[in-house]
């Protein structure tokens, strides 16, 4: 046994010093054979060949080093026709080892280069992601690798800040699909105050050009460039004025109001806040924006202003009657001291609304249907009520999960009436006829058996399985599960 331990531990030393095997071969081996060994590999591998030119170009100098990675850069973006996402990976590799060799740039001497350089590269493959399915991210990875060689390089180099400044102008509001950010902001140590200037001076030129947006205006991909920048150039300043002046110019939905009154109030101006977010309001004042009306809420708690945060709840309650405005409601009228009285009118709501919703006739629906109990279930069951819940569980149809949920919480102290729940939904389940659901049932079944065993109720459970046996006997993949769970 121990020559067999020592010789799989030999075993393990030559495998894994089989490379120390190779460079003890190189060693040996003057320039001129290493010379050819790896040329013949490059002839074999694009890679290492297109590295390798790379390299050779860089170290020769001259105009022949743009050219060359000109050309490596377009050789390694050109495309015929799309490309899968199966077919990307390919393609992203050969762009990621022009990148790899563009990084091998970032140095004192050749910084300048790596920009320009750089600034082709990110369009180029921008404008070949149009044509690319992308889905795992690994072109886009590239770009924005290429961006931050782009930063690094312009900080290093420190280019000429106007020309700069109107280089990243144009990138950020012209590139497709905007992966690398050309902002003033990102690039605010290369530019300087000079850059900035400049930058601030185009983007101030484009926005005068846009107007205000109306709602039924189509998406404008120049207009939300131009609109980020400003936004960005304001943010940066701390200019609050500034910033709200931009945001103005778009209040086609509702939520932009409650934007600009989210930055006043941030800023501690709440009473500036307060007039937009009213202002929203009544620029809006059907199905307004929820967020919205939340914040005018809240202020007007804040200012004592209880009729009207309360009036506003229940403009949300009445336009969709749910178990989240139910608690939002809920929240707000115990605030003020008035619960009891507002739950009434609630649920008085709420039955209107499974009235109106089961009266509804149409095309295909020509008689109206049972009433669907289950938002007075569901606000029941939070409330904590089983009383109501069961009373309202039986009034009409419920949705089969509140159904199974009152059965649990009714377990421990109605335990037939937790049962008739399990036994009524469990063969709904099964006639969904998949496995899946087969398994579901067999879940309740087994708490079924838990319930009826612990009370000496055997007999009874077993003539139940029978039950379900002879009812569902086409169902071989349940049958299969019930047999599991009887033990045959």
């Amino acid at each position: 046994m121990q020559k067999e331990s020592g010789g799989a531990v030999s075993g393990k030393k030559k495998r894994r010093d089989q490379w120390s095997d190779i460079r003890d071969y190189l060693d040996t081996q003057t320039p001129e054979v290493l010379i050819e060994l790896l040329l013949d590999t490059a002839k074999r591998d694009e890679r290492l060949h297109q590295s390798l030119l790379l390299k050779a170009q860089r170290v020769a100098g001259g105009t022949d080093v743009v050219k060359a990675f000109r050309r490596a850069i377009d050789q390694a973006t050109r495309i015929k026709g799309f490309i899968d996402w199966r077919e990307s990976r390919s393609f992203a590799a050969n762009i990621d080892q022009v990148v790899e060799s563009l990084a091998e740039l970032l140095t004192s001497d050749s910084a300048a280069m790596l920009v320009g350089l750089a600034e082709y590269g990110i369009e180029r493959v921008e404008n070949a992601l149009e044509q690319i399915d992308d889905s795992n991210g690994e072109v886009g990875g590239i770009v924005q690798a290429l961006g931050d060689l782009h930063l690094s390089a312009c900080e290093l180099a420190k280019p000429d800040p106007q020309a700069l400044a109107e280089r990243l102008f144009r990138l950020e509001t012209t590139s497709p699909f905007g992966i690398c950010s050309f902002s003033a902001v990102t690039y605010h140590d290369a530019l300087g105050e000079e850059g900035l200037r400049r930058y601030r001076e185009l983007a101030e030129v484009e926005w005068a050009k846009i107007k205000p947006r109306q709602s039924s205006d189509a998406y404008d991909s120049h207009r939300f460039h131009i609109t980020s920048i400003m936004e960005s150039l304001a943010k940066a300043s701390g200019d609050v004025e500034e910033l709200v002046a931009i945001k103005s110019r778009d209040l086609s939905q509702p939520h932009y109001y409650l934007t600009i009154a989210e930055i006043w109030a941030k800023a501690g101006q709440d009473d500036k806040a307060l007039d937009w977010a009213e202002r929203g309001l009544q620029a809006f004042p059907r199905a307004t924006d929820s967020r919205l009306l939340d914040f005018l809420v809240t202020a007007y708690l804040q200012r004592k202003r209880n009729d009207e945060a309360l009036q506003l709840t229940w403009v949300q309650f009445e336009e969709r009657a749910s178990l989240e405005l139910y608690k939002k409601l809920h929240g707000v009228a115990k605030q003020l001291g008035v619960w009891p009285e507002q739950r009434e009118r609630a649920l008085a709501r709420v039955a209107e609304v499974i009235a109106a919703e089961a009266a509804v006739t149409n095309r295909w629906r020509p008689k109206p249907s049972i009433p669907d109990y289950s938002l007075r279930v569901e606000i029941a069951l939070w409330e904590d009520d089983l009383d109501a819940a069961w009373a309202a569980a039986h009034a009409g149809v419920c949705n089969q999960g509140l159904l199974i949920t009152l059965a649990g919480k009714l377990e421990p102290t109605r335990t037939d009436d937790a049962l008739a729940l399990y036994r009524q939904v469990i063969p709904s389940i099964v006639d969904q006829t998949n496995n899946s659901a087969y398994a579901d049932a067999v879940k309740l079944i087994r708490r079924i058996g838990g319930i009826m065993i612990a009370q000496n109720r055997n007999r009874e459970f077993g003539d139940y399985l029978t039950g379900l046996r002879v009812r569902f006997k086409p169902k071989r993949n349940f049958i299969k599960l019930l047999d599991e769970l009887s033990g045959r």
